[in-house]
């Protein structure tokens, strides 16, 4: 299968399946449970579906966020090893997570200016993923 070329306008993820699909079986978990929990005469059936999906929503929220957070440090790791290679040391701990993140997407030629940039401007990772110029894409993100 051929990648196509990742820029700024085209590099975040959208999977219809998570977030159209599951999100709207979610909510209406969520509002089956409402709306049972008020009309039933068994109140404990809707309680029951309103604990359901709640809970399936917490797990849902969670494993996405227990998945980021393992890939970022993974990106923190590698972008700190590219650094090390370029310079001799190590990324700047003053650089927050959310502009390492943005300068994975760096090509070489532009990279070592971004960082200092980046830590001496206070840039945002958008701001960041913005001034790139040489777009070196991530197809391994989920």
């Amino acid at each position: 299968m051929k990648k196509r070329n990742q820029n700024y306008a085209n590099h975040r993820r959208f999977v219809a399946g998570y977030h159209i699909v599951l999100y709207t079986f979610l909510m209406l978990i969520l509002i089956a449970g409402v709306v049972v929990s008020i009309k039933a005469p068994k109140p404990m059936l809707g309680a029951f579906i309103l604990l359901n999906g709640v809970s399936l929503v917490l797990i849902t929220f969670f494993a996405r966020y227990f998945a980021l957070r393992a890939q970022d440090r993974a990106i923190r790791t590698e972008e700190n090893f590219r650094h090390y290679i370029m310079t001799g040391k190590p990324l700047s701990s003053g650089l927050r997570m959310s502009q390492i993140i943005a300068l994975r997407f760096a090509g070489d030629d532009e990279y070592l200016a971004l960082v200092e940039r980046a830590e001496k401007e206070k840039l945002s990772g958008n701001e960041i993923k913005k001034a790139i110029k040489n777009w070196k894409g991530d197809y391994y993100r989920v």
